[in-house]
């Protein structure tokens, strides 16, 4: 039996017909451990933090830090931070939660073009371009609705539909089309760059595993963990510049 390597997510089951695909399926796993962790965490706060509440609030502080230094303004990092923290933890999750030792091999067995197959139940809803692609929508549609909420409906409008009668003539018109062709393109370079970084790094690793079995590969695997980390880090902090780009008035 093999382990097959698709670009498209594999099907482990049906619910009434709906198919559950096994990113799908970790992507909602990744989901409840993000919403029972920050649940468990918010009732068992104290003023003086131990534990894993220490470790939570180094990286948030962190990240704060960095949202800060982006901005450059306290109040407007806070407005920004719950969607950039949230995406960097669901990436940074959804990249990791692939590279788990073993979990690679717990699946079933199917018959794809008359071979057994194994198709596992793990893999990376980052490596899924239906995810990376929503991910980028809601980070573009955030970027529109921060834009409008601080410059107002109209004058976040004037940076796509300029006159074409002020001066220097059609230069704005030219310019707004721009403007309106570079927001479709940030969805497809955060969805494409997303998931082409993680699937060939899942690639890697089974052709690395395929190949020799023991000690070889974990260096590949430390590689995959670090860059699982520049992915998330990159994803949220691309979201933030677009963010605060879209919240400075239009000249």
């Amino acid at each position: 039996m093999e382990i097959e390597i698709s670009l498209v997510p594999e099907i482990i089951t049906e619910i009434a017909g709906f198919p559950i695909t096994n990113t799908f399926f970790m992507t909602v796993i990744v989901s409840m451990l993000i919403i029972v962790g920050s649940y468990i965490l918010s009732r068992r706060i104290s003023t003086v933090p131990r534990g894993f509440q220490n470790i939570v609030e180094i990286i948030l502080e962190s990240l704060l830090g960095l949202v800060d230094s982006v901005t450059g303004n306290r109040a407007q990092s806070k407005k920004f931070f719950p969607i950039v923290a949230t995406i960097f933890i669901f990436v940074i999750l959804s990249n990791w939660v692939g590279l788990l030792p073993g979990m690679g091999t717990v699946g079933v067995e199917q018959v794809h073009h008359g071979e057994n197959v194994l198709v596992s139940f793990v893999r990376s809803p980052s490596a899924d371009l239906n995810l990376t692609i929503a991910l980028a929508l809601v980070s573009v549609i955030a970027a529109q609705y921060f834009g409008i909420r601080a410059v107002g409906f109209k004058g976040y409008l004037g940076k796509f539909f300029v006159s074409p009668f002020k001066k220097p003539y059609g230069i704005g018109t030219f310019v707004g089309v721009l403007e309106i062709i570079s927001e479709f393109a940030k969805v497809v370079s955060f969805s494409f760059r997303l998931f082409g970084n993680v699937f060939a790094g899942e690639v890697l690793l089974i052709v690395m595993l395929s190949l020799v079995h023991y000690i070889v590969p974990v260096p590949f695997l430390l590689l995959e963990v670090f860059v699982g980390f520049i992915q998330a880090l990159v994803f949220s902090m691309l979201a933030l510049v677009f963010f605060k780009m879209a919240t400075e008035a239009h000249h």
